[in-house]
Parts: C-alpha cells; structure tokens; sequence
C-alpha cells in the first residue's frame, strides 16, 4: 500500500505544480491584458522605432511626373 501512496502523493505534486505554473501564467497574462502593457510595448517601443527607419526611407515623388507616365510606371513596378 505504501507504494500506491508514494505514486498517488508523487501525481498530486505534479498535478499541484502544474495547477501552480497554469495559475501564474494567468496572472501574468491578465496583468498584461489589464494594465495593458502590450500597447504601451508597442506605442512607446515599437511605433518610434519604426517612425525613425520608415519616415526617413526615399520615396518617389508622383506630382512631379507628367500625368500620362504615372500609369505606366506604375505598371511596371508590379
């Protein structure tokens, strides 16, 4: 009988340390959702980051070609 105690004990720890990691990992995640941290992450992270590298790329002016040439440019980049 000691054995089926031991196996029993040894499933319940396991089942507690997983019911513990499922609990914590929640909380992490409401404190995320509540707070929320991913569009802070993104508005003060990600958005200037990208400002700085894609304001700053070249790009082609179409008000200074003739009317008749932008549609073919156009479809010739495609």
């Amino acid at each position: 009988m000691k054995k089926k105690e031991k196996k029993q004990n040894k499933a319940l720890k396991v089942l507690g340390k997983t019911v513990g990691a499922l609990a914590v990992a929640y909380a992490g995640l409401f404190t995320v959702f509540y707070l929320d941290l991913d569009g802070k992450l993104l508005y003060y992270v990600v958005e200037p980051f990208m400002q700085k590298r894609f304001d700053n790329m070249e790009r082609r002016d179409p008000m200074s070609m003739p009317y008749d040439q932008i549609d073919s440019e156009y479809m010739k980049r495609k």
